[in-house]
């Protein structure tokens, strides 16, 4: 059986799921996206992220032309005619066919769409084993530029700053703000532990509010752990000890060195490992059922 893409109303087959070349998301990444999990036939934070979808586009003022509930529909649909039992789902919205000038104005149908798929971010060995990761130059977007609340098609600045992992020979990497706080990852957003708390950077600092970052703070709570939000520097990261990384599609894995520093004893840490522990099982236990 073939895979199938959700396309402005329709399912079709992946091969015959094309858009314009006049389409502003080609055109200049303007549109939004999301990226979701399906765990054991069920989608996990689904109502949180096309919430999310949602927020982005209204930011863009990007009209989506279907309702939350008819995008859960499309989404849940397609993850049907996939088959998808463990798997990652990425709705995408882009302002749609226009003309090459600029002006959003001129796009007046916006493209729906739906993938579903697998994907695995990095090695298995890794998340046993633990992360070597890098700070890079390349500075997080200013809020005030290109607001990091917006998860819009235009990845160039995580782009930039995933190339320059590739030439340190890492898989991951940590972008600064403006002001030399730790911001977040290229795809991923970060924790540090000291003295058995836990922090997290701002969304202020520059850092997309991350659901699955969200759903680790909870559960981290009803530990008796409470995530606290907090500006901080390379030299605190390095000092931590412990260095944990959360996304949709790289759940938690572990950090053990950044910038040559070995991070606590150079193993994951054992709160670290509560926390995977507890995620892994919420995450089976909670989402909307494929049906």
């Amino acid at each position: 059986m073939g895979r199938w893409v959700y396309l402005n109303g329709k399912l079709v087959e992946a091969e015959n799921a094309k858009i314009s070349v006049f389409d502003h998301g080609l055109l200049y990444g303007d549109g939004v996206f999301e990226g979701i999990r399906a765990y054991n036939k069920k989608i996990f934070k689904l109502d949180e992220h096309v919430d999310r979808l949602y927020n982005s586009a209204k930011i863009i003022m990007l009209d989506i032309p279907i309702s939350k509930e008819e995008f859960k529909r499309a989404i849940i649909e397609t993850c049907k005619a996939n088959n998808i039992v463990n798997g990652y789902i990425r709705p995408i919205v882009t302002r749609g066919v226009g003309t090459l000038g600029l002006s959003p104005w001129n796009c007046s149908n916006p493209s729906v769409i739906v993938i579903a798929d697998t994907i695995q971010l990095y090695p298995k060995e890794m998340y046993e084993n633990g992360l070597e990761v890098v700070t890079v130059a390349t500075r997080r977007n200013l809020p005030e530029a290109v607001n990091p609340m917006i998860k819009s098609l235009n990845y160039l600045n995580n782009i930039l700053a995933k190339i320059e992992g590739k030439i340190a020979g890492v898989e991951e990497v940590i972008m600064l703000n403006q002001e030399g706080y730790v911001a977040e990852c290229s795809g991923d957003n970060i924790f540090i532990i000291k003295g058995g708390k836990i922090f997290t950077p701002p969304i202020v600092v520059g850092a997309l509010p991350g659901i699955t970052q969200a759903t680790v703070a909870e559960i981290a709570e009803k530990e008796g752990l409470p995530v606290i939000e907090k500006f901080f520097s390379r030299a605190e990261m390095y000092i931590a000890d412990e260095v944990f990384l959360t996304g949709t599609a790289a759940e938690i894995v572990p950090v053990v060195k950044i910038d040559g520093r070995v991070i606590g004893d150079g193993k994951p840490g054992k709160i670290t490992k509560v926390l995977i522990d507890k995620f892994n099982k919420y995450v089976v236990e909670h989402g909307t059922p494929i049906e």
